[in-house]
């Protein structure tokens, strides 16, 4: 059920990447950040512990072919997982490839910047994002089948 006002409800919250009838994959515009995904759950719950076993399941499965597809196809420094809901109380797990270069590394994606972003650096990694893209959508589609 959509609530009226949620910004993940009433859009898609990114680049859509892979669309399912439980979830959705996309590219968040976060600057500096080339390969900072989100798994959106569809219907409107704020909380992880209110899907249902089964759900839970759903949703881990695809967060981790989402990081696999980032560690193989980018080798970055570290992965970052976060389901905060602070600003957006609608499930969403953050999944975000960290590379020693980036303006925040090692601390949060969301503290303030200890250096400058090498341009270049990120324009190498948005030059790989069709293939990883692909390597992301095939990975979700070729999974066990999706829960309707």
């Amino acid at each position: 059920m959509a609530v009226p006002g949620c910004p993940l409800c009433e859009g898609p919250g990114g680049t859509v990447i892979f669309s399912g009838p439980k979830f959705r994959v996309v590219r968040a515009a976060e600057e500096g950040f080339p390969a900072f995904y989100r798994v959106i759950w569809t219907a409107h719950v704020a909380e992880f512990s209110q899907l249902s076993p089964e759900d839970r399941e759903t949703c881990m499965a695809a967060v981790v072919c989402v990081e696999e597809a980032l560690r193989e196809h980018l080798q970055p420094t570290k992965i970052n997982l976060a389901a905060l809901g602070n600003m957006v109380p609608h499930l969403h797990w953050h999944v975000i490839a960290r590379f020693d270069w980036d303006s925040r590394f090692p601390d949060p994606v969301w503290s303030p910047a200890r250096r400058q972003v090498p341009s270049e650096r990120v324009a190498d990694v948005e030059a790989l994002r069709p293939g990883l893209e692909a390597r992301i959508s095939a990975r979700l589609v070729n999974s066990p089948p999706w829960p309707a």
